[in-house]
């Protein structure tokens, strides 16, 4: 065993042995563990929800004993804001988060993350891997000492990742955005993600040691850009068999504010060789293709270190004491509407795989095994069970009070507003309630928001990541199951204030018409009377709702007539 590990292991027991001394009475309040994986940038291309392309069998498996929620969002599409968001329960307005430049204890309020409240419960919480976003967001120190028992680990390989190290074909070294590699060959021998999970299970054999409630985040770095993966998982889509979006084309009536034009796509060295112009490009399409297979390559290389945990879990009889949450801080574009990367509120950017495993509930505790781990190169693995779906709009600020349910800890209160001065409370919604398949589920909120920033009106090269001191354009979307409906409205980045009757541009989608969100009918609709009537009176989220009963009342009407 090396020093660092000996030290964290020696700091888990210090842990206990502290909580213990000092305040017994807080020592396992919990019932359950929590496992809580996340990944970066992916969106719910994955089997249990229905994708016909990418193999996925350790999640669909997890899926199959778990409850699976297929209208799952992130309240801004971008890794600092949306972490930020869903470990505090917080929307980016009450952290005061857009960018990556600052940490919300200091800069909005000192707000209980989720697992500070399951540490201050008597839990030992451990990080694995890209948990918070590192950096001023996290206090350059992921949370420590608040959020975490020991300190989170970073795998050292990751330290390569922007570096040259991805070989052409002349063998020579780049930093490119397609970099499938021969992973002996790699500085250090390893790749991150692969340290992640090795680290994620010698956690789990420790804690199985201690016999103490833990909450374990692990949060993979894939399919995050680049693509240095592997390169046996892009033999599992081989490029004859990739295809296009199946829209993409940038929408004729898509407001210039509400595009994103992919500059960190633009950064790699084989995408400066294209010579791309700026900013709606397009991409050629053989290198379209090849973004997708490598992206889909990164999930299933995801999904095997997924269950690779799961066994563990297993083996080491915890599976039927541990909550598994798996999801992802916000989705991706794969060429839809001309658009890659993140930073939008379309759906392709916002909705998220959220999938929750809760002993008992989702699945009975009598099965001898619940997990074990598919190679994802064996096609003749046996498929897993169809999940329960949930298909209500949910939303990521919901996780924490959810998580705090299952666990049998007392759920923060919901938000006051505002809510700045509160320390522990929640802006979203336990859906502990949806994940039993035998209960009927209380009422739910049947919208889920979404917002965005942008510097102008026009396109410019800081349109995907403006600092905060330049954000004058905020995107507040609401989606529906019928519609998502986005106001591209003022806004003072002193004051953290939005003037929704100051409207620059609008969306308004029909979903059960355009599923893939290509045909914009916001200037189809008189929109002047109710700007006018609501700007100054509700928050922007009661807005955007009261305009969406308003525009639903008015295509009800036009399809009686």
């Amino acid at each position: 065993m090396n020093k660092s590990r000996m030290f964290s292991k020696t700091l888990i027991w210090l842990s206990v042995l502290i909580l213990q001394f000092i305040e017994p009475r807080v020592f396992a309040k919990g019932k359950l563990n929590v496992l809580y994986i996340i990944a970066d940038d992916l969106r719910p291309t994955l089997g249990c929800y229905s994708d016909p392309v990418v193999k996925s069998p350790n999640i669909d498996l997890l899926a199959s004993k778990s409850t699976v929620f297929f209208n799952a969002y992130a309240q801004q599409a971008v890794c600092g804001p949306s972490r930020t968001s869903f470990l505090t329960s917080r929307r980016p307005d009450t952290t005061k988060l857009y960018d990556f430049n600052s940490y919300w204890r200091v800069s909005a309020g000192n707000y209980t993350t989720l697992p500070q409240y399951f540490k201050s419960n008597g839990y030992i919480t451990m990080s694995v891997g890209k948990v918070f976003h590192p950096g001023i967001a996290s206090n350059h120190t992921d949370d420590y000492p608040y959020s975490w028992s020991v300190p989170p680990y970073h795998p050292p390989s990751f330290s390569y990742e922007k570096r040259k190290v991805c070989k052409d074909k002349d063998g020579t070294l780049h930093s490119n955005l397609l970099c499938s590699v021969n992973v002996s060959e790699m500085p250090l021998g390893t790749l991150p993600d692969l340290e992640n999970t090795a680290e994620a299970i010698r956690l789990l054999k420790s804690m199985k040691d201690l016999g103490n409630p833990f909450f374990l985040a692990v949060g993979f770095y894939k399919p995050h850009i680049p693509f240095r993966i592997p390169q046996e998982y892009l033999k599992l889509y081989p490029i004859e068999n990739m295809t296009l979006a199946p829209d993409p084309e940038v929408p004729k009536k898509l407001p210039e504010v509400a595009y994103n034009p992919w500059t960190d796509i633009r950064k790699r060295e084989d995408v400066q060789a294209l010579n791309i112009s700026f900013p709606y490009g397009p991409i050629p399409k053989d290198f379209q293709l090849r973004i997708r297979q490598h992206y889909f390559a990164s999930v299933s290389y995801v999904d095997a270190q997924v269950g690779k945990i799961l066994q563990a879990l297993e083996d080491l009889d915890l599976a039927k004491q541990t909550i598994v949450v798996f999801t992802s801080d916000h989705g991706w574009a794969l060429g839809e509407h001309g658009e890659w990367a993140k930073y939008s509120n379309f759906d392709v950017a916002t909705r998220v795989p959220l999938v929750v495993y809760a002993p008992g509930m989702t699945w009975p505790l009598q099965e001898d095994r619940m997990f074990s781990y598919v190679d994802v190169f064996n096609s003749a693995a046996e498929q897993p069970a169809e999940a329960y779906g949930v298909h209500r709009m949910v939303e990521l600020v919901d996780v924490f009070p959810t998580v705090a349910s299952l666990a049998g800890l007392p759920p923060p209160r919901r938000c006051p507003f505002p809510s700045f001065q509160v320390e522990l409370c929640t802006e979203g919604f336990s859906l502990a309630s949806l994940l039993d398949r035998h209960l009927r589920p209380t009422s739910h909120h049947a919208y889920a928001h979404s917002q965005y920033p942008r510097p102008s009106d026009s396109i410019r090269p800081d349109s995907d990541l403006p600092a905060l001191a330049d954000i004058r354009i905020m995107g507040y979307s609401l989606r529906s199951s019928d519609y998502l409906y986005t106001l591209w409205v003022g806004f003072d980045p002193k004051t953290f204030r939005a003037n929704m009757t100051d409207v620059h541009a609008g969306e308004l989608y029909f979903l059960a018409e355009d599923p893939g969100e290509d045909h914009n009918l916001f200037d189809e609709l008189n929109h002047g009377m109710m700007i006018r009537k609501l700007g100054a009176q509700h928050s922007w989220a009661e807005n955007l709702k009261q305009h969406l009963l308003y525009f639903s009342a008015v295509s009800k009407l036009k399809w009686t007539l």
